[in-house]
């Protein structure tokens, strides 16, 4: 059982993955490739100066598998909250559990609804974190934020909602922060 299930492989899916599989979470990511991301040409992401969608896209899915995060390209068909955790329906029939949840999942986010996370004006109620009312579950990215989206944005919190599960595992505020090693 994966410590964290992410249910969307876009920039803020992959981010928070990411930052979970290189502080060792198991994390697996349920997506299918399918983001806007692929219609997208970057500019405007900080340190880079011009990238494709997709190319971004197969970059960040590598990231994550290179730190042990798992990436399943399959549906996910309901989710719902158990004792301890959350138990994730996948189209294939499958069952998944895990103690966190995070769903970014574009700006229609039918599963967090079903969980029970209000509406508000801009977008479903989260924290600056991207925690919400219901214990363990995060909705980060364009469901978050319907008027004011961008890929730099969603990777942002997805980096949140992953370091708000670190530091909650861990008892203390944890900071991702690599040094560069003396040669």
């Amino acid at each position: 059982m994966p410590d964290v299930i992410v249910v969307g492989d876009g920039p803020g899916g992959l981010s928070a993955a990411l930052f979970l599989a290189k502080n060792d979470m198991s994390v697996t990511v349920f997506g299918q490739d399918k983001t806007l991301m692929h219609k997208a040409m970057l500019y405007n992401y900080l340190g880079i100066p011009k990238i494709a969608g997709p190319e971004f896209q197969q970059i960040g899915r590598e990231q994550v598998r290179g730190f042990g995060g798992e990436i399943q390209d399959v549906e996910v068909s309901s989710v719902e909250k158990g004792e301890g955790g959350f138990v994730v329906e996948t189209a294939d029939g499958q069952s998944h559990q895990s103690q966190y949840l995070i769903l970014v999942t574009g700006p229609s986010n039918p599963l967090a609804e079903s969980l029970g996370v209000a509406k508000e004006a801009d977008g479903l109620a989260a924290d600056r974190n991207g925690r919400t009312s219901v214990e363990g579950l995060y909705v980060i990215g364009w469901s978050t934020r319907l008027k004011k989206i961008q890929a730099i944005i969603s990777a942002g919190d997805g980096a949140c909602a992953a370091l708000d599960i670190l530091s909650a595992k861990a008892g203390e505020d944890i900071h991702d922060f690599d040094l560069i090693e003396d040669e």
